[in-house]
C-alpha cells in the first residue's frame, strides 16, 4: 500500500516509521515547498501534489489546518481517508462546536465572537473568568486571550478587534467565547475509527501544561467509569464525523464528568506514548485505519508516559542509562519553542514508572523542561 500524508512533519516521519514493517510506503506533501517528499529525508522530493495523488492508494493527513483547495483535490480522488469535512472540523472550533452540539455532547458553555456586538453579548452571557479562542488557526496557546477581570475587558477587545481585522478575508475568521471550567485535570482520548463503524479507544492519559504547550502525558490503568465515558463520546464524535482513522479528544474532567476542550482529526501528541506502552502504536492503528487493516490492540501493556523536547536538539546521553527510556528526535532545525522530540519512560507497575520519571526529570536541565520534576514528583 501506498500512503500520501498531507503535512511533512514529525507525526508523518513516525506514521512512515510505523508502516515500514507492514510494507506500506509512506510519502509526504510539504505544504511549504508543495512538494511530495519523504518524509525521513524531506530533501528526496518525488513531484508535486498531483503526481502523489496518483501516486498514492490512500491519502491521510497530520494537521488539520490544510488549504481548502488542497483538500478538494484529494477529496475528489476519492482515497483521503478522513474526509475533507472532518479535517476541516478539526481545524475550526465553530464547526467542532456544532458537530459536539449536534451529537449531544457535553462541553463548556461558549458563544461565537466576530464583532463588537457579538462580544458584548458574550460578556452579558458568560461568568468570569472568560477564555476566547480564535476559530481558525490558534494552537499550542497562541490565537487565545483570558479575561479575568472587568478592568481588562476593553484591553482585550481591542486586541481581538484587531486580530478580526486582520484575518485573510478568504478564510473568514471568528473567536469563540468559552466560560473557563473550573476543572480537576485535562485528560484525552485517542482513539481509531475503521470505515465499517469499528473503533477501539486507548487508555484516558492525563496530560500536564506548561506555558499552554504540552510538557507531560501520563498514561496509567484508567477509572473504568471515566474509561468507558470517554469511549461512548467518542464513539458519538467518530460516527458523526464518518470518520476513519486515529482522532483524539481532549477533555476537563469535573469531578467524575468529562467535558470535551477540542479534537484533533489525526495522531496526537498526548498518545506519543503508545510507541512504548502498547501493542501497537496510534501511527500503526492510523494506517491499518485507513488502509482497511485490522485495527491492532490498544490496550495498556505497561504504565507509561511521554516528555515533550522544546526548542533544544541535545540531551544528556546519561538519559539513556535508565531502564525503559527511549528517546525520538525529529530531525528538525533547532528554534525556541519548537517540539524537537519526545522521550518516553515505561514502567512494569506505577512505582517503578514514577522512579524512572524522576530520575529522568533530575538529568533534564530544569530551564528547558520548567515544572516536570515538580509534576511527576506531586503524582508519585
Amino acid at each position: 500500500m501506498k500512503v500520501l500524508v498531507l503535512g511533512a512533519g514529525q507525526l508523518a516521519r513516525m506514521m512512515a516509521l510505523a508502516g515500514k514493517p507492514l510494507n506500506i510506503s509512506v510519502k509526504a506533501y510539504d505544504v511549504g515547498s508543495l512538494q511530495v517528499v519523504d518524509p525521513l529525508n524531506t530533501r528526496v522530493v518525488y513531484g508535486d501534489l498531483s503526481a502523489g495523488i496518483n501516486d498514492a492508494d490512500v491519502i491521510t493527513a497530520e494537521f488539520e489546518h490544510i488549504d481548502h483547495q488542497v483538500l478538494a483535490q484529494c477529496e475528489a480522488s476519492g482515497k483521503l481517508k478522513p474526509s475533507s469535512n472532518a479535517i476541516k472540523t478539526g481545524g475550526d472550533r465553530r464547526l467542532e462546536k456544532q458537530l459536539l452540539s449536534n451529537n449531544n455532547v457535553a462541553n463548556a458553555k461558549h458563544a461565537i465572537v466576530t464583532c463588537k456586538q457579538s462580544f458584548d453579548k458574550a460578556m452579558a452571557t458568560l461568568e468570569l473568568p472568560i477564555i476566547f479562542k480564535s476559530a481558525l488557526e490558534g494552537y499550542d496557546g497562541k490565537g487565545q486571550w483570558r479575561i479575568k477581570s472587568a478592568d481588562q475587558v476593553e484591553t482585550i477587545w481591542q486586541d481581538i478587534a484587531d486580530f478580526l481585522k486582520s484575518a485573510n478575508p478568504e478564510k473568514p475568521q471568528a473567536i469563540i467565547a468559552e466560560q473557563m471550567v473550573p476543572f480537576d485535570r485535562e485528560v484525552s482520548m485517542v482513539g481509531v475509527r475503521k470505515a465499517d463503524g469499528s473503533t477501539l479507544a486507548y487508555p484516558l492519559t492525563e496530560n500536564h501544561h506548561t506555558n499552554g504547550v504540552l510538557s507531560v502525558s501520563l498514561a496509567l490503568a484508567s477509572n473504568q467509569t471515566l474509561q468507558n465515558q470517554a469511549a461512548e463520546i467518542f464513539d458519538k464524535v467518530a460516527n458523526g464525523l464518518n470518520y476513519v482513522g486515529v482522532l483524539a479528544i481532549e477533555f476537563f474532567q469535573v469531578g467524575e464528568q468529562l467535558l470535551v476542550n477540542e479534537i484533533a482529526p489525526r495522531v496526537h501528541n498526548s498518545g506519543h506514548w503508545t510507541q512504548q506502552g502498547a501493542d501497537v502504536c496510534q501511527f500503526e492503528n492510523h494506517l491499518r485505519a485507513v488502509c482497511d487493516l485490522p485495527l491492532g490492540n490498544t490496550e495498556l501493556i505497561r504504565p507509561s508516559a511521554m516528555v515533550n523536547v522544546l526548542g533544544i536538539d541535545t540531551l544528556p546521553d546519561e538519559i539513556l542509562s535508565i531502564p525503559s527510556v527511549s528517546m525520538h528526535w525529529y530531525g528538525k532545525t533547532q528554534r525556541a519553542g519548537r517540539k524537537m522530540g519526545h522521550i518516553n519512560v515505561s514502567g512494569s507497575n506505577k512505582e517503578e514508572l514514577f522512579e524512572r520519571l524522576i530520575a529522568l526529570a533530575k538529568l533534564l536541565p530544569s530551564q528547558d523542561f520548567p515544572e516536570v520534576l515538580s509534576y511527576v514528583t506531586a503524582k508519585a
